[in-house]
């Protein structure tokens, strides 16, 4: 080792933002593009019935929609975590923080950002796909990496990174659905990153009971890992 094994220890850094409660407790993060600020509250509702209290809203083009959906859900959900996510830059940042974010998602490693966030107490989930991205995300003060896209990376990434990186929280993401979520998280991710399967059509019935299934599988596969 380069001496730096102290870094991989969340606990030790207190300066380190944590990893969103929310995200924590039911290891699922939800993930929608393009919600309209009529529709992300009654999506926000529907997948906290379901046991996910973590959602991102990702800034997609047109960028003020997506921060209207942030402050809709942000004035209806006060116990969600609710994340931005694609955020390619400082101001994309900012403006996501001043709608309502708590925490913010990139798809790539950008230290500058990661340490923006970091110094305001903002968690970071940067995205990292190589070891030494998830080292410089690390090292820049992520609250945790986001291992992008996870399909192409599989579980067994999660498992052989956290080898020399231990205590580094993994949320894979990108292309999980309820059957890989478990092989995921049995290979050690704190959580997981669910989109276009979970979010659906967005009717609420359906994201509800996709939700609730997912929850299941993550529980099923810590108490799995614990036993």
């Amino acid at each position: 080792m380069d001496g730096h094994h102290d870094d991989f220890d969340a606990v030790s850094d207190p300066s380190r933002p944590a990893v969103p409660a929310g995200l924590v407790s039911c290891g699922v993060v939800a993930i929608a593009r393009r919600l309209t600020a009529e529709t992300a509250p009654l999506v926000a509702d529907a997948l906290a019935d379901g046991g996910v209290l973590a959602f991102e809203i990702t800034l997609n083009e047109p960028v003020e929609d997506a921060l209207r959906a942030i402050e809709s859900i942000a004035a209806r959900a006060p116990g969600l975590a609710i994340g931005a996510g694609t955020v390619l830059s400082i101001e994309s940042a900012q403006l996501a923080t001043d709608a309502g974010a708590t925490y913010l998602v990139m798809p790539h490693t950008d230290p500058d950002l990661v340490r923006w966030a970091a110094q305001r107490g903002i968690p970071a989930l940067p995205g990292a796909f190589t070891p030494s991205e998830v080292l410089a995300a690390w090292r820049a003060g992520a609250a945790a990496v986001k291992l992008f896209p996870a399909s192409v990376a599989g579980p067994a990434f999660v498992r052989e990174c956290l080898g020399p990186f231990p205590g580094i929280p993994l949320v894979p993401s990108g292309g999980v659905t309820v059957q890989s979520a478990g092989d995921f998280i049995r290979a050690g991710a704190v959580a997981v990153g669910v989109g276009s399967w979970l979010i659906g059509d967005a009717a609420p019935a359906g994201v509800t009971a996709r939700a609730r299934q997912i929850v299941g599988a993550v529980a099923e596969a810590r108490a799995a890992v614990s036993r």
